[in-house]
């Protein structure tokens, strides 16, 4: 289990996630993931907490989201993080919305993802009937 009050820098992060210096400082720049910290070098330190941030980016970019869709997610999850989405008032129920209609958009995405697998099984079916 990871040291959760470990401080890592940009290039740790980026070899943990297996992401690039240069997505992750566009994510900072964009405002999807800010660094919990800096060194007394200037140098950019994350968390636990901001690597798991950044795993539920990576995991969304194949299934097609853009950032704004990205950042939305983040913001629902900051919510239910902070206690809301407990309670039965307008603003839970809202945030709880929020998450079931990601969950519906994901399903549907990684359906098409496996059509297109399907798709891409059968084509490498026929060129390698070619090989025979």
């Amino acid at each position: 289990m990871p040291d959760e009050t470990a401080t890592m820098q940009i290039g740790e992060l980026a070899e943990r996630t297996e992401m690039s210096l240069r997505t992750i400082r566009h994510y900072d720049e964009v405002g999807l993931l800010t660094p919990s910290g800096r060194s007394e070098g200037g140098f950019r330190l994350y968390t636990h907490d901001d690597y798991l941030r950044l795993m539920v980016i990576r995991r969304m970019k194949p299934l097609g989201f853009s950032l704004d869709e990205m950042a939305e997610l983040l913001r629902v999850v900051d919510a239910l993080d902070g206690g809301e989405g407990e309670e039965g008032d307008g603003r839970a129920q809202a945030t709880r919305a929020s998450l079931a209609a990601f969950v519906d958009e994901t399903v549907e995405r990684r359906a098409k993802l496996e059509r297109q697998l399907a798709m891409a099984d059968e084509f490498l079916e026929l060129l390698r009937a070619r090989l025979r």
